[in-house]
């Protein structure tokens, strides 16, 4: 009785990496979109569809006016920095590497250099994209980019005033065991300092 079930997903599985896909192509009909909710940052839609399988279904999305963008700063002892502050939608405190978001309009470097200097107080020389990520894609349309910030000078740091910040420096390595224990889990952090690490274990760092 077991092998039956096997056998079949084995099927559909080869049936589905033979079948070509045009990739382009939408399956999903949209027949009207409402704005349920708008502020500053997103703007929450409500669709009515018909689903790939040609059944009418609804669809909730957010759309996200800003990109986020993420930084790395690596010093020439191979220490970082971190953020530390309590982030309200989880309801609780969050260690993360320096991140914020800029307009749509903005070239996301910018927006990068900008809140490292503001959070951190670092203006890096020598800036690198190593990652570029869609966040909630079943759910939003917001996007990613982190950054590798080197050639560091220390700056005064500007926060903004609805922000209570904690700074920390440590060994990369330091911050890469304890996003590998768990102990951070911001999604940003998380992914670039895996990609990093990566990088330093290709060589290319």
């Amino acid at each position: 009785m077991a092998s039956t079930p096997a056998a079949i997903v084995l099927v559909s599985v080869t049936k589905m990496t033979t079948t070509k896909f045009d990739e382009t192509h939408n399956p999903w009909t949209t027949q009207a979109v409402q704005t349920r909710y708008e502020n500053a940052w997103i703007r929450i839609d409500h669709h009515d569809v018909l689903t790939p399988a040609g059944s009418p279904g609804i669809y909730g999305t957010v759309h996200f006016k800003n990109v986020a963008v993420g930084v790395i700063p690596l010093d020439h002892e191979g220490h970082t920095w971190i953020v530390g502050q309590y982030r309200y939608p989880l309801g609780r405190y969050s260690w993360e590497i320096p991140e914020g978001g800029g307009p749509l309009t903005e070239a996301p470097l910018q927006a990068a250099q900008r809140e490292l200097r503001e959070e951190v107080g670092l203006v890096a020389q020598r800036w690198e994209p190593i990652l570029e990520m869609d966040l909630s894609n079943s759910v939003t349309d917001e996007r990613a980019i982190i950054y590798l910030a080197r050639d560091l000078s220390m700056h005064i740091a500007t926060p903004e005033d609805t922000e209570q910040l904690q700074l920390r420096r440590l060994p990369f390595e330091t911050l890469y065991e304890q996003v590998r224990a768990g102990h951070v889990r911001d999604s940003l952090t998380v992914a670039g300092v895996m990609r990093l690490r990566l990088m330093m274990l290709e060589g290319l760092v």
